[in-house]
Order: structure tokens, then C-alpha cells, then sequence
């Protein structure tokens, strides 16, 4: 299956920082049997609260959903072996692919092939969201210079929902296209808006590389 892909960046940026206004994404990456498969094998993985905070103390005003981590070459533990079934890299080969492809067209960052977990991610009516914020921060964020989106659901099946990257003075909306993948740079803000109907679900993945010089 042939990839449709479009590079896009931010009008009037200064080109010495047209990097950190930039994303990348291909239309129609998964067919839906492949999401279906996705989908199966992740609802096999117990899942967890996505907020921010603790878990003693979580803060759904910033972030509220639920999450699932889906490892490649690897049982899922969490305390005890819980998961054993197929693993997930096929995915990962699969994403690694279009994050190359990307990198060399846009940024050239130098990343490593060492990576997170994917995680699969489900906002639902009733508060789902996540507020604008950067993937890359502090500890073990620090490296991450690649975020990487998987949308798993079709836009007519939800409302609200939007993944919006910032853009100048104003926010973006990001393709949504069921079995589209967006990659942008980690420190770029971006959010997902509150869903008001129905669920939203998508796969995150981020690679991180060496510092910055």
C-alpha cells in the first residue's frame, strides 16, 4: 500500500527555526483490519489512568484518559506476566519506517532506535482531553525528540477530540483521518481537546536520540 504523505510547516517563521514549526504525515498508513488487529490486542493489555500528577493525587483538569502500553518483542508485566500474546513489533517496524522518513525530510534530528513503550490511548465523552503541553521535559523525557500519533478511530464516530498543534500565534488542527499517522518534533505544543461525543482512541510513540548542540 502506497503512503500519502504531506510535509507542512508555519508561513513567516524564520527559516533558522522552521524546524520546531513543522510536522509530517501520511494518510491511509493502516487499513482497518490492521487497526481492528490493533485494537484486539491492546484491550488485552490492563489499563491504566492517563492524568497527570500522582496516582495518589491525579489532576484530570489537565489530562484525563485511559492507557494502555504495548511492548514489542516482550511480555507485558505489571507486577506479575499478564500479557503474553502476539508482540507488537510489527508496529513498531512499521512506524520506525515513517519517523525515518519524516526525520530525513524535515529535521535530521539523530535519534537512537531507543524508544518508549506505545501507548494507546482512549479520550471518552465525558471530559476525555489532554491540555497543551510538550512531550519532551525533564528525566527521562529529556531525549525525546520525536512524537509520533496513530489515530485509531474515525472522525464521524466522535466529536471534539482534535489533536492541535501550535502554530505561531494560533493552533492547528492535525489531519484525523482514521489510520493517519502525524509526527512532529517534541517540543512542539500540542494538545488533545476535550471529546463531547463519543470516543476517540489513537497510539503514541516517541524516540529519543542525543542532545541538542
Amino acid at each position: 500500500m502506497e503512503l500519502e504523505k504531506v510535509n507542512m510547516w508555519v508561513d513567516g517563521i524564520d527559516e533558522s527555526h522552521v524546524n520546531m514549526a513543522e510536522f509530517y504525515y501520511f494518510e491511509n498508513a493502516f487499513t482497518d483490519e490492521e487497526i481492528k488487529t490493533i485494537q484486539k490486542e491492546a484491550m488485552r493489555v490492563p489499563p491504566e489512568s492517563g492524568t497527570t500528577g500522582s496516582s495518589d493525587n491525579p489532576n484530570e483538569g489537565i489530562r484525563k484518559s485511559e492507557i494502555r502500553w504495548l511492548y514489542g518483542n516482550a511480555p507485558y508485566t505489571n507486577g506479575k506476566k499478564v500479557y503474553t500474546g502476539d508482540d507488537f513489533e510489527w508496529l513498531y517496524k512499521r512506524l520506525w519506517t515513517m519517523i525515518e522518513e519524516a526525520n530525513r525530510n524535515v529535521w535530521n534530528f539523530n535519534l537512537s532506535h531507543g524508544r518508549d513503550a506505545i501507548q494507546h490511548t482512549i479520550y471518552k465523552e465525558g471530559g476525555g482531553h489532554y491540555d497543551w503541553h510538550m512531550d519532551a521535559g525533564h528525566g527521562m523525557q529529556r531525549h525525546r525528540k520525536v512524537s509520533l500519533t496513530v489515530q485509531l478511530t474515525d472522525p464521524d464516530d466522535y466529536e471534539g477530540g482534535k489533536l492541535q498543534l501550535w502554530r505561531g500565534q494560533h493552533p492547528l488542527d492535525a489531519p484525523r483521518g482514521k489510520g493517519t499517522v502525524v509526527i512532529f518534533p517534541s517540543y512542539m505544543m500540542h494538545r488533545v481537546s476535550e471529546v463531547t461525543k463519543g470516543t476517540r482512541e489513537s497510539l503514541v510513540l516517541w524516540v529519543g536520540g542525543d542532545h541538542y548542540r
